[in-house]
Parts: structure tokens; sequence; C-alpha cells
């Protein structure tokens, strides 16, 4: 039986509401002791913070060690790539993000920051805006969490980390290095941390444009749930197909896979 990565946003719920299937998903995994993970490219929140959050939606039985975030790849890619003693880094985005870059040794500093580091925020403003552009045009490195332009929540969509970031690339006119999904940094991060090969795992997603391919070019087999961003009409724009797709991610079956 493969191990599973999965995506969440869009596959387990949209917004503060579960999706239909994803429970029976997730007790799928841990009745039959299915090695996964959650990869998500929300940067906002930490691995106590989702697991509680599924906790509410009614799902238990995980713990923090089932979950990887982008902030948490951010924070490791950072860490593994600065050679500043005492980094520093401007950040627009949530206390997940944050405390990430906290645990590795960085400050949160508007004082000549070496990084500007941005994720989906909820508070992003023109002063934001303003700072990120000075900071970035005085040497600072620009990273980005996540791609996604848009999040699903409930009744539609919403901006995310993709539309700040396109905004600060406007003004500067220099392109963020993204460090989550498709980037296959986060890929074999999950991979690495299951103990698996690529060949062994299913990636599960909502998107065509970050787990599917992301899922596709790390070797892994994808599944699409069209519960999230990706429809079956939109799947068809892309040069590239994933393996299975499914309405839900209860519809999953991993012994038939």
């Amino acid at each position: 039986m493969k191990s599973v990565i999965s995506d969440m946003d869009g596959v387990i719920y949209r917004g503060k509401q579960l999706i239909p299937g994803a429970k029976e998903f997730v007790h799928h995994l841990l009745s039959k002791e299915v090695s996964f993970l959650f990869l998500t490219n929300n940067a906002e929140q930490t691995p106590l913070d989702l697991n509680l959050k599924l906790e509410q939606l009614g799902i238990e039985g995980l713990t923090e060690k089932n979950f990887i975030t982008a902030a948490m790849a951010t924070a490791m890619f950072l860490k593994a790539q600065n050679r500043q003693p005492n980094p520093k880094a401007y950040v627009i985005g949530g206390g997940g993000l944050m405390n990430e870059l906290y645990n590795v040794g960085f400050s949160i500093s508007e004082s000549s920051p070496d990084y500007v580091v941005v994720a989906k925020s909820t508070t992003f403003g023109f002063e934001q805006l303003k700072k990120a552009v000075h900071f970035i045009e005085q040497g600072a490195k620009f990273i980005g969490t996540n791609p996604d332009m848009v999040d699903p929540v409930e009744g539609g969509m919403e901006p995310a980390a993709g539309t700040l970031l396109a905004a600060i690339s406007a003004a500067t006119g220099k392109k963020p290095y993204i460090v989550g999904k498709p980037n296959a940094l986060m890929m074999t991060l999950a991979i690495r941390k299951l103990g698996t090969h690529p060949d062994n795992a299913l990636m599960v997603g909502d998107r065509m444009d970050t787990d599917i391919v992301g899922g596709m070019e790390a070797g892994m087999t994808t599944a699409l749930v069209l519960s999230g961003v990706t429809t079956k009409e939109s799947m068809e724009n892309f040069p590239y197909r994933p393996d299975h797709v499914f309405n839900n991610a209860g519809e999953i079956d991993l012994s038939k896979l």
C-alpha cells in the first residue's frame, strides 16, 4: 500500500467547513496504518493549529508530526541557505510563519532585514507593500512561501500569497524564490520524513498547478480531487494529467492504486 502525501485546503476542508468524504479518508489512513503526511502551502498556522482545527471539525487521532507546512519548509530552507550571523527577516504573514523563523534563529525586524518573506496575510496593506519594496530595493532577498493566487473558502475563493507576491514583484521588477509547492523541495522534505520512495507515494491534491505538477515531477503517483480549486473542465487546460481523478478524497481506495 502506498504512503500518502495530501494537501489540506480544498481536500480536507474549505475555510471552516469539512469537505464531504474527508473524515472517511483520514479514518481509512489511520485504520489501515498508512504512512501519511499533510503537506500544505498554508503558512499562517502551525502544525498544532492545524491539528486543533481538524479536531474541531471532527477529525481526531492525528499528531503534530502528521503535518508539514510551507512555513516550516521556508524556515528550513532559509536556515540552510543563510550564512549571516543573527539573520533578520521582514515578514508579511501570520504567526505560524514567524514562529517557524524564530525556531531556526531568525529575528523579525524592520531594520535592514536580510530577507523579505511573504505569505498569505489577511492584514496586508499599502504600508507593508511600501516597506517590502524598500527592503528589496536595498538588497533584501525576496522569498515567497507559496505561489497560490487564491484559496478555496466557504462560498468561493479569496486572495492568497501569490496575489501579494505579484504586487511586490510588479513594484520591484524582481521575482521571489518560492519554497512551497510545486517546488520539489517541499515534496522531498515530505518523502524524506515518511522514509519512503517516490514510487511508493501518492500525492493527493485539488490543484493542478501545485499539488499535481509537484507530485508528478517528484515521481509520485498523483490523485486530483475536484473538491477545491481545479474543476474537471479547467483540468483540461494543463499539458499534464493526474494519474487518478476523484470527486473527493473519500472516494480514494488505496488498495486499488
